[in-house]
């Protein structure tokens, strides 16, 4: 108790006795000692008593006694205004409840005395109409104590009712109580006339004396049955709500896949108006059963009904009806507490107006005590802007705004001090007297916290409940299981705590082994506990399956369609990441600076004839190692930028999805403002690159290509951040990802010098067609030969002049050497690589008629073969001068244009590269062509070739991939692939792939590697 509120306490006394005739100041005196008895130890009693004598003796003006009643207003007003800001409203109103009750101890009920009490009243604004029900109370008497819709009346008379009276029935009652509720601060008074002798919290009860009812109290005899808080509490509460709510789990019982942990078979039954305890040791499966009641897991059997609705199969019907507040933190930290909120009241009120929102958020602010919080950041864990109390607390409103009629809150007081975890479990206490049904998870509670309570749930190892009903029951419940003394005894007699830290010693006690020390083995182990429990506490209360469906509280709720909800996802994304100042300058300067790195020291220095420090583009043999690695630092971009997205967001998550919220529309909120960043890096990128390598003339082929890349890796990394469990387990995948990526890309390991299992001459590896790398980088290559501004002009001359000068060079007498290799060894592996070379040849020059390929007659006709074989080479050589020539005449078109040779070596020079077309001819492959399975493979100039397969495969740096009968360009092909193989990568994300494998994995692992075999190979080990 605040000092300066007794010490004001003490003053108002006196001025009250100082209006009595000189000489009763001993009789008040008495009544004033016996108070302070009640309340202090002797030390302090006399000290107060002191005080009080000396208020009395200043509030006199004169010895004879001839002080005017109207002085002693002000007196009083002046004592009750320094206290207006010191004290709670609940304060304010015991200090008029004790004034009153001082009148009536010391027998003067004037009007001068209770005019000072009203005026005591009406400065600290307590209503007019509770000031006179508490006067008619506390002075009253039982048959002069006046009816009305705040008093309850508790007796034995079954047929006992009145129009505005509540009642309740106590069977084995001799007398009664009346129970006085106070709404304006949630007080209840008690007055008790009878016969028996009761107890409150272990303290008797005076006939005809006013006892103020806290929370947890208990109304006890060994005559009649305890009367509760929560029961007295209730009646009031359910008067105010339309319907109330009644929740039961009939014999549920849940289990984890693969594992024989979860919840044992229970029946619980609750109802609005309780603060129910979820207690036990760490691991007893407290989140687990809270997971179980709010129907986040599913039940192997038993039903769960709210109000008769099946919380399962009726989900649609209950929408809106539960609220569920992990015990990790649900915010965006990067958001302001206002911001926070405003997103939530968006997604939970669908076509409200914004004026009505502003209107919920504000009364949440200062309901839940934010109000100096709130534009401030949320901040994470470490890096603290609001205190633990203040994000417990956020937590709790984010849930509590959209009114939901049960709440499930998991460790609210979880890492919070002592005075943060009475807050938050008074602000709990709060929703119930509103109504509400609240469970929540709790862990060592202080005294005032445990008698917050109205029941309580006592959970052992394995997922077994071994107590279910009041929480001061509990301590006398386990006391007597295990034979204690005094086992009736709940609480202190001497100060009134309850020491819950009492029933955990009690069910976790162990045994003692011969030296006195404790062993691990429990006095009575958990099946025993649940058994005990089963047997007096679950057999006793037995709970029934809901015989009608009653109505359901009405709630706001209402979220809104995917669309509305990708525009809010998309808007909460965008604001939480343009506030993180340090993420948004990583992540716009990465790139940029990556570029400068790249280009500034990929740009070689040739020089020219005319300077040695000249920079000439076609001379830079650093192109296609710029272009592999802006490949890779796209892919690298993108995976980084994607890696936590979902991950971050996980716990946020499940609530939204509790909600029944749109994961397709927030993963595509995801998607779009990944995609949107990547465009934007992947755009400073190539703009500064392209600028200090001087690539003219492809700055939007470069992007496109880099963008796509990117994007896929925004996809495989959010895959990543889906499917993984933390952002160690998603940091160390990204290797496993780019690793292969750069292997089998085609630069670092030629595709022809793979292993054997896995490559081919022919085409690129399917090893290599799965790369985005492989895909992005042949692009860029093909793209930088084929369409520069000079290239592109020769391209369709010196494609066509390179097919005719290999079939004549090199194909055509490699046939012929196979062919006479045939003839005289009469090998059909010669035979074979022959014929289906001709095969292939025939197609494109007419085969004679009469000749047919068959063994016999090749073998027959050899002078005739050879001769026709002589043709085609001739021919080749002509269509390559006729090519040649169309080419030479571009040649010089360009000349004429540009006005004489030097200009067009420099236009050459400026945007053809010499490395890049030594790469896509592979000049440095000695052998032009091979054997490889009864075929020749071309090696000579892959960019010229046009490939055979119809289903797009084709070797590296192929200019075409053909599609049937059509030829498709390989730039816009190989976009396509990657957007593709990004298409799959949404899928696998939408479907969540990857968790549901690694799942199954550890299923399978679990199933087939037991956790006692573990532990017995673990313990061998050692």
């Amino acid at each position: 108790m605040n000092e300066s509120l007794l010490k004001a306490l003490m003053r108002l006394f006196a001025i009250i006795v100082d209006e009595q005739k000189l000489g009763f100041e001993t009789a008040a005196r008495d009544v004033v000692e016996v108070w302070l008895q009640k309340q202090f130890s002797k030390e302090w009693t006399e000290k107060y008593l002191q005080d009080f004598e000396r208020y009395l003796r200043d509030s006199h003006c004169d010895e004879k006694g001839e002080v005017s009643s109207v002085n002693k207003h002000p007196q009083v007003k002046d004592v009750c205004e320094k206290l207006v800001e010191e004290v709670e409203q609940e304060q304010k109103v015991w200090i008029m409840l004790q004034l009153l009750e001082f009148i009536d101890e010391t027998e003067y009920t004037g009007h001068d005395e209770l005019d000072l009490v009203k005026t005591v009243s009406k400065t600290f604004n307590i209503p007019k109409k509770e000031f006179e029900l508490s006067r008619q109370f506390l002075i009253g008497d039982e048959f002069s104590i006046p009816f009305n819709e705040h008093l309850l009346l508790i007796d034995n008379n079954e047929e006992w009712s009145h129009e505005v009276v509540k009642h309740i029935q106590s069977e084995k009652l001799r007398g009664r109580i009346f129970v006085l509720h106070l709404e304006s601060t949630n007080t209840f008074l008690m007055k008790y006339f009878g016969e028996y002798n009761l107890f409150l919290n272990g303290h008797n009860i005076k006939v005809d004396r006013a006892y103020i009812l806290s929370y947890g109290s208990v109304i006890r005899s060994h005559r009649i049955d305890p009367i509760y808080y929560s029961q007295i509490s209730s009646i009031f509460i359910e008067k105010k709500n339309l319907s109330d709510l009644q929740f039961i789990a009939k014999n549920i019982e849940f289990k984890f896949p693969g594992s024989n942990n979860g919840i044992h078979p229970v029946s619980l039954e609750m109802n609005s108006g309780q603060l129910v305890g979820v207690m036990g040791g760490s691991g007893t499966g407290k989140s687990t059963l809270l997971n179980v009641l709010n129907g986040n897991l599913s039940l192997r059997q038993g039903n769960i009904y709210i109000n008769g609705y099946d919380l399962h199969s009726d989900k649609e019907k209950l929408e809106g009806v539960i609220g569920y507040v992990p015990q990790d933190d649900l915010l965006v930290e990067e958001l302001t507490v206002y911001e926070n909120l405003y997103f939530n009241a968006k997604l939970c009120f669908d076509g409200t107006s914004d004026e009505k929102i502003e209107e919920i958020i504000d009364k949440t602010i200062e309901d839940f005590d934010l109000v100096e919080a709130r534009d401030l950041k949320v901040g994470d864990p470490i890096n603290k802007v609001l205190s633990g109390g203040q994000r417990k607390r956020l937590n709790i409103a984010l849930e509590l705004m959209r009114e939901p009629s049960v709440l499930f809150v998991d460790e609210p007081t979880s890492g919070l001090s002592s005075m943060d975890s009475e807050k938050v479990m008074l602000l709990l206490k709060r929703q119930v007297l509103k109504g509400k049904l609240v469970i929540c998870n709790i862990h060592q509670p202080s005294s005032d916290i445990f008698k917050l309570l109205d029941k309580l749930i006592m959970m052992d190892q394995g997922g077994k409940v071994i107590y279910f009903g009041n929480p001061i029951d509990a301590v006398v419940y386990f006391k007597t299981q295990s034979h204690y003394v005094k086992a009736d005894e709940s609480e202190c007699l001497t100060c009134g705590n309850v020491n819950s830290e009492q029933i955990l010693r009690i069910v976790e006690a162990r045994m003692m082994n011969e030296y006195g020390k404790q062993i691990r083995k429990r006095k009575r182990n958990s099946d025993d506990w649940y058994e005990l429990y089963k047997e007096n506490i679950e057999k006793k209360n037995s709970v029934h399956k809901p015989g009608r469906k009653k109505l359901i509280p009405k709630n706001f709720f209402n979220i809104p369609k995917r669309w509305e909800q990708l525009k809010i996802y998309l808007s909460r994304d965008f604001k939480a990441k343009l506030s993180n100042r340090q993420y948004m300058l990583i992540t716009l300067l990465e790139a940029p600076l990556l570029a400068i790195i790249l280009g500034y020291f990929t740009k070689y220095i040739s020089g020219s004839e005319s300077h040695h420090l000249d920079y000439v583009f076609a001379k830079n043999e650093n192109i296609p190692s710029f272009i592999f690695m802006a490949v890779v630092v796209a892919l690298f971009l993108g995976l980084i930028i994607s890696a936590e997205e979902i991950l971050h967001d996980r716990r946020m998550m499940k609530r939204e999805k509790f909600l029944n919220l749109s994961r397709l529309s927030y993963l595509n909120s995801k998607v779009i403002i990944l995609l949107i960043i990547s465009a934007i890096q992947s755009f400073l990128f190539v703009i500064l690159a392209t600028y200090i390598l001087e690539i003219k003339g492809l700055t939007w082929e470069y992007w496109l290509i880099l963008y796509t890349a990117s994007a896929c890796a925004n996809l495989i990394g959010l895959n990543l951040s889906a499917g993984l469990n933390s952002v160690v387990a998603v940091y160390v995948s990204i290797p496993f990802i780019l690793v292969p990526q750069l292997l089998f890309s085609g630069v670092i390991v030629s595709f022809n010098k793979l292993h054997p299992a896995i490559t081919t001459q022919k085409y690129v590896p399917i090893v290599g067609d799965l790369m985005t790398s492989r895909w992005a980088y042949e692009a860029l290559v093909v793209e930088q030969f084929k369409n520069n501004q000079f290239e592109k002009q020769f391209f369709p001359y010196e494609k066509a002049m390179s097919e005719s000068s290999f079939r004549s060079s090199f194909l055509i007498p490699a046939m012929q050497q196979s062919y006479k290799s045939w003839l005289k060894e009469n090998n059909d592996k010669h035979y074979r690589v022959f014929k289906n070379e001709l095969i292939k040849l025939s197609d494109i020059y007419s085969f004679p008629t009469e000749l047919e390929v068959s063994k016999q007659v090749l073998r027959d006709s050899s002078a005739r073969v050879q001769t026709w074989l002589e043709h085609v080479k001739q021919a080749g050589w002509k269509e390559y001068k006729e090519q040649s020539m169309h080419r030479d005449q571009v040649y010089e078109e360009i000349i004429d244009e540009l006005g004489d040779i030097q200009k067009i070596v420099e236009y050459k020079n400026t945007h053809h590269n010499e490395a890049i077309e030594q790469i896509v001819t592979n000049r440095r492959e000695i052998n032009k062509l091979i054997r490889y399975e009864d075929e020749f493979i071309q090696l000579k100039d892959p960019v010229f070739q046009t490939p055979i397969s119809q289903n797009g495969r084709a070797h590296l740096f192929a200019s075409q991939k053909r599609l049937g009968n059509y030829l498709v360009d390989t730039f816009w092909f190989n976009v396509t692939i990657i957007w593709l193989t990004s298409i799959i990568f949404y899928f696998s994300l939408y479907f969540d792939v990857l968790r549901r494998f690694l799942l199954l994995i550890e299923i399978l692992w679990v199933t087939i590697l037991p956790e006692g075999d573990i532990r017995i190979r673990r313990k061998r080990q050692k």
